[in-house]
């Protein structure tokens, strides 16, 4: 089978590798190429916290990050060092009785899925994280969460699938296949667009748009926290109206550093920093972790999140267009469903058996999908 992956972050790179192992499963020799004209692991992929965390917006969020976690820890032992792969857990803070009461159906959806979840109240809490401010309720404890660094593994897994990469941008998609920036030709039997909120400049009509985002990490610090710690008005933010949002929502690194987020900005296409939404999002972590007033920043950066109208990915064929598959629109869960992800596009092109095909992630599920004149 010829394929061509059109995106080098971690979605396409987990797609290119679930091709090249599927093929060799149906003892084909697979030919996969990925076009991207930055770096490896680069975008979104770069941007992001790499958090990997169980989801529950959605029966089908649910099923998908849930499925990926499973296969980010089976693949976690092949990972090389760099890939800074850690199981730290995710502590959901709850900020008073109310939020903390709420928090039941969550855990009860985690059990249901096999991800284990457990209550925490406010002694418990301070128990395990000294440094967050007194007087919080308590937390959703969800330990097999994890955190990696992206672009390593992205790395890694187009190694992996022998794929070639070529540094070159795409112009269009066309009848069985691409035409490149450059005028050449490239021909295959499936072609996958993954490259996040760039899919748009080659199929308009998709029903996607931007989140900007901006991440902060720290020096290294006297601060330690154990866990990644999310505010529960997360999950409000995370899915709100087009106001300019920010939440609480801290990493620890292997380094003794601390990665800070978060914050969210629709249809701000640029890379620049918003310095008063910047010094909103510092404020909220530290009303969390007072601490964190006394640490210096090393870098600031941001990054853009490709979301859906429904948050969830589109995966699958086009509808108008054969041998063109989407994996793209994961907003800000791209490196954890980047391993889900990559299994479901295998059984939609192999017609192999998959859980996840019982919830529709597929394009077609909107309608905002008219036919592409092919080239």
């Amino acid at each position: 089978m010829k394929a061509i992956v059109i995106g080098g972050g971690l979605v396409g790179a987990a797609c290119a590798d679930a091709l090249a192992q599927h093929s060799a499963l149906n003892g084909q020799a697979a030919r996969v190429t990925v076009l991207e004209p930055g770096p490896v692991g680069g975008g979104a992929t770069a941007a992001g916290m790499g958090h990997l965390v169980v989801m529950d917006d959605s029966p089908a969020q649910l099923a998908l990050t849930a499925r990926s976690l499973e296969l980010w820890e089976a693949l976690a032992p092949a990972l090389p060092y760099q890939a800074d792969y850690h199981g730290c857990g995710t502590l959901w803070v709850a900020s008073d009785e109310e939020e903390l009461a709420a928090v039941e159906p969550k855990r009860r959806a985690y059990l249901a899925a096999g991800r284990e979840a457990t209550l925490l109240d406010a002694a418990e809490l301070a128990r395990a994280e000294p440094n967050l401010r007194p007087g919080l309720a308590g937390a959703l404890r969800v330990p097999d969460d994890s955190v990696v660094y992206a672009p390593v593994v992205a790395q890694f897994l187009l190694e992996r699938a022998g794929a070639t990469v070529r540094r070159e941008a795409v112009a269009e998609l066309i009848d069985g296949g691409v035409r490149l920036e450059s005028g050449e030709m490239l021909r295959a039997d499936v072609v996958v667009v993954a490259n996040g909120i760039g899919a748009v400049s080659l199929l308009p009509d998709l029903p996607l748009r931007q989140r900007k985002g901006h991440l902060l990490i720290t020096e290294r610090g006297p601060v330690h926290i154990h866990h990644q710690l999310v505010e529960l008005g997360y999950l409000k933010s995370a899915h709100g109206n087009d106001e300019d949002s920010v939440a609480f929502n801290v990493q620890p690194r292997p380094t003794g550093q601390l990665l800070i987020g978060s914050s969210r900005q629709f249809e701000q296409p640029d890379r620049e920093i918003d310095w008063p939404l910047l010094r909103r999002m510092l404020r909220r972590a530290a009303e969390f972790l007072p601490a964190l007033e006394n640490i210096s920043a090393l870098r600031i950066w941001t990054g853009q999140r490709c979301a859906s109208p429904d948050h969830l990915p589109l995966v699958g064929p086009h509808p108008h267009l054969n041998g063109v598959f989407l994996a793209t629109g994961h907003e800000g869960l791209g490196i954890t469903t980047a391993l889900g992800t990559a299994e479901l596009l295998a059984a939609q092109v192999f017609g192999v058996p998959s859980e996840l095909l019982k919830h529709d992630f597929t394009p077609a599920r909107f309608d905002r999908l008219p036919e592409v004149a092919h080239a």
